[in-house]
């Protein structure tokens, strides 16, 4: 089952069911998209047609936090739970996936791979910073493809890494390509997740304010997401 908020359809997933889908797209080896959509993406996609018409046209779209979720069942669709994007990358590693790592800062991608392969055992077969020209995309792709990588991360920022996934898709020879925003930067301890108490009381979002005062301005999209989503279901 879909929820539809603000034009974008967002899966009705669990954790457990988003991992067995993310399988039977790695196992059907067709090039695919995966979104991890929080209120901020969504808002975004509200503005921007083209990013609206990538989330629908991706095999699968999670809701990736906490207001995404109180979206869809304030808009009387039974959405389980929050699956974030962080959360289901790290799920994914106990698969055995073969995992090429694209974006952040320069050193990040490194960085996250050391920590991703000790904490999680996982299998790391590139990759790269998130700085490039148009000119350096082909090899860029060629990397990629010759590392002959199961499930691409690409962690761009929204709307970049959707769009460059989209209009590159054709061209990349990866089952699995997700946009993964921060999950490099967290997985390489650059970012903190929130405790675990603040994650189960639906507060990430104040946490990461907290811990990065320049975030504070993104936040005065929420209340307008709010608005815009209340709207939508009258």
């Amino acid at each position: 089952m879909k929820a539809e908020i603000l034009g974008v359809n967002v899966d009705c997933l669990t954790m457990t069911q988003a991992v067995e889908q993310v399988d039977l797209l790695v196992k059907n080896k067709t090039p695919s998209i995966v979104a991890t959509a929080n209120a901020e993406m969504l808002m975004f996609a509200n503005s921007d047609a083209e990013l609206k018409k990538i989330l629908n046209s991706a095999a699968i779209v999670t809701a990736d936090g906490a207001g995404t979720v109180w979206a869809a069942r304030h808009l009387g669709y039974e959405m389980p739970e929050r699956v974030a994007g962080v959360d289901l990358v790290t799920n994914l590693f106990s698969k055995g996936y073969r995992f090429y790592f694209f974006g952040s800062a320069a050193g990040v991608a490194d960085l996250a791979a050391e920590n991703a392969a000790k904490k999680f055992n996982a299998k790391i077969v590139g990759t790269r910073n998130g700085f490039f020209t148009a000119e350096e995309i082909p090899k860029i792709l060629d990397d990629i493809n010759n590392s002959n990588a199961e499930i691409l991360l690409a962690a761009l920022g929204v709307p970049k890494q959707e769009k460059f996934l989209y209009n590159n898709l054709k061209n990349l020879n990866v089952p699995v390509n997700i946009g993964v925003g921060g999950t490099l930067d967290v997985l390489a301890g650059k970012v903190k997740r929130a405790p675990r108490w603040m994650q189960r009381a639906k507060l990430e979002w104040l946490f990461r304010a907290l811990l990065q005062p320049s975030r504070a301005g993104r936040l005065l999209a929420l209340p307008k997401f709010v608005y815009n989503v209340h709207k939508s279901r009258h």
